[in-house]
């Protein structure tokens, strides 16, 4: 395959930054927004406004979220994660940024590690700044609702789950155990609400120094994500994508892989691994 023999120098090179979506955790069981697993999706996203502003819709949220984030904990890196990490560890990896909240590429071993939406297994107070554990919410949340019983229909990549309004009138929620009476979140960033501008920053710098920028598994939508391109794009480093279906970033990209990662990366990793060994024949 031409493009895999293209991304097999440009990898092969190092000085990788990798810029991972949605599509990357699919194999681990968590769908994607707009890639063939994410088809199924019933509700939109939760906005911050919405989130912040409407008691109910926050109930909603956190009735669906206490029970899929548990499904999101207990995902394991695939292939493709442990491909990511492999390629760091050898070098040629510098960093990683990643629109997911799942903590996979972290499970996987990899380090220097940007989590551009932040990461679901944390909760913050909005009132007091406080920092916790979700597995300490989820044990305050069980105790204040001991009865509370749904059936699990589908896990969306941002931690909730489809579930019927009806099933979700009687979840109560908790403030924070600090201050006592602040608005708790996930420590992730919703749609409407803006990234920490240093998080970006970073971001930037890491992507300015790249010898190239390696998307994974993200349709590059939203500008969150695609803005990293286009930076690249203007300072001349090149842009390679693999993801299942045409990204919004294809345009400033010098190899496109259209291809299920599960299968891309392994091979990936292979090559530039044999490629090593004959340069060190």
């Amino acid at each position: 395959m031409e493009s895999l023999d293209a991304l097999t120098s440009l990898v092969a090179g190092g000085g990788v930054v990798v810029l991972s979506g949605a599509g990357l955790s699919t194999e681990s069981g968590i769908p994607d927004y707009r890639g063939p697993s994410g088809v199924a999706r019933r509700h939109t996203p939760m906005t911050y406004q919405a989130f912040t502003r409407d008691p109910v819709a926050r109930r909603r949220y956190w009735a669906r979220s206490h029970l899929g984030w548990r499904l999101i904990a207990g995902a394991a890196p695939n292939v493709g994660h442990r491909a990511v990490a492999g390629l760091q560890r050898a070098g040629l990896v510098d960093a990683v940024i990643t629109q997911n909240v799942d903590g996979l590429h972290g499970a996987a071993g990899s380090t220097s590690v940007i989590e551009l939406h932040g990461r679901l297994d944390e909760v913050t107070c909005l009132d007091c700044g406080n920092l916790t554990s979700r597995e300490e919410l989820d044990r305050r949340l069980r105790e204040a609702n001991p009865d509370f019983v749904a059936r699990v229909a589908a896990v969306n990549p941002d931690g909730d789950v489809d579930l019927p309004d009806e099933q979700v009138e009687a979840f109560r929620t908790v403030d924070c155990g600090i201050c006592g009476t602040g608005m708790l979140k996930p420590d992730v960033v919703f749609f409407g609400e803006t990234v920490p501008a240093q998080r970006v920053a970073r971001c930037f710098e890491a992507v300015e120094r790249a010898r190239s920028l390696l998307v994974l598994g993200s349709s590059l939508t939203v500008m969150s994500g695609r803005r990293f391109v286009i930076r690249a794009a203007k300072q001349g480093i090149p842009v390679a994508i693999v993801n299942q279906g045409p990204t919004r970033g294809d345009g400033h990209a010098s190899v496109c892989v259209d291809a299920p990662l599960g299968a891309v990366l392994p091979e990936l990793t292979a090559r530039v691994s044999a490629s090593a060994a004959t340069v060190g024949v």
